[in-house]
Parts: structure tokens; C-alpha cells; sequence
């Protein structure tokens, strides 16, 4: 029992780890969406299809405010939760 809640833990904070990995390789920055990126097309399409903006509370909005700022720490903690507990039920299932 004690390492599938280590393997949880773990893999919990892995998750939660790797967004501004993973949302850095998308072109999703800190300094901004990244030209010829999958961002940039994301962010095209959206403001294309809102008459040249992207609306607030998007999918492309929300992803470069947490690419930009990083995630809360209440966001934090439920992906890591939810990572982790999905993984330990999963463990537990074998």
C-alpha cells in the first residue's frame, strides 16, 4: 500500500511539474505566444473565428495566462490530486 501512495505522490507532482514544460513547448511562454508555434495557430483560429480578438476565458486565453503566470496553487493542487489519484486507483485495480 505505501508505494502506491508514494507512486501517487509521486506522479501527482510530476504532473503538475511538467505544465509549464509542456505548455512552453505548445509556444505558450511567459514573454507570449511563440511565432509559427501550435499556439500561434490556436490563437489565429480563435481571433479569425471572434472577428480578430480572442475572446476572454478561451481555451487559447486560459492557456497563455497559465503559460504566462504559471498555475495557482488551488490549480496545483487539484491536478496534482487528480493525477495522483487516478494513478493510485489504477495501481490498485492490478
Amino acid at each position: 500500500m505505501a508505494g502506491i501512495i508514494a507512486a501517487s505522490v509521486v506522479t501527482g507532482a510530476i504532473a503538475v511539474g511538467s505544465v509549464p514544460v509542456v505548455l512552453g513547448v505548445l509556444g505558450f511562454t511567459g514573454a507570449g505566444i511563440t511565432a509559427g508555434s501550435l499556439a500561434a495557430g490556436m490563437m489565429s483560429t480563435a481571433a479569425t473565428a471572434n472577428g480578430g480578438a480572442v475572446a476572454a476565458g478561451s481555451l487559447v486565453a486560459i492557456l497563455q495566462s497559465v503559460g504566462a503566470a504559471g498555475l495557482s496553487l488551488s490549480s496545483s493542487l487539484m491536478l496534482g490530486s487528480a493525477v495522483g489519484s487516478g494513478v493510485g486507483a489504477g495501481l490498485l485495480l492490478l
